[in-house]
């Protein structure tokens, strides 16, 4: 990694602070607030992000959002690379014609889904969110994508909690994280 891209993980890195116990005891919550209040730790987080897919995804055609902090992300990486975003929503928040997927939760089941014309078949995508947990919800965003016939080029998350090992439900989709706990 060259140097300004060390510089620039050490400035992400600063600013993602820790809750332990919350939302319950035993949990270590990582808090990236503080990234987003800052403008040179948001540019640093979209900065890597671009870097990453200049480097290994040149044919991009959408960014896919997670619902809600892919929102925060999404957009800007989109706006630099010249490509669209697209949302993937919680059920029954997005008007019109949807496909949806349901997926289990540690606590319960969701559903996910996004308007049917927002990805056509074929169209290359990376999804993007702040946190890969256990990864039922990218899991269940790459089972959308599939329906929608897309081509799912990897997916990208801020942090990564590596003992809960998500990264395993989401092969043979490659994850990209700017930082592992």
């Amino acid at each position: 990694m060259a140097a300004d891209s060390e510089s620039k993980l050490s400035q992400v890195l600063r600013h993602i602070r820790p809750f332990p116990d919350f939302p319950k005891k035993g949990i270590m919550f990582r808090d990236i607030c503080p990234i987003l209040k800052d403008p040179a730790s948001l540019t640093a987080v979209i900065d890597l992000f671009e870097e990453h897919v200049r480097k290994n995804h040149q044919q991009v055609d959408l960014i896919v959002g997670l619902d809600a902090r892919g929102f925060l992300f999404g957009p800007l990486l989109a706006q630099r690379l010249g490509v669209g975003f697209v949302l993937i929503r919680k059920k029954g928040k997005l008007p019109g014609n949807t496909v949806s997927v349901a997926y289990d939760l540690e606590y319960g089941k969701a559903e996910a889904e996004i308007q049917e014309d927002a990805v056509t078949p074929g169209q290359k995508i990376l999804l993007i969110d702040d946190l890969l947990a256990t990864g039922g919800t990218l899991y269940a965003a790459c089972e959308l994508m599939k329906k929608q016939q897309a081509e799912i080029l990897g997916c990208m998350v801020v942090i990564e909690l590596k003992e809960l090992n998500g990264i395993e439900k989401l092969k043979p989709h490659t994850v990209f994280s700017l930082v592992q706990y």
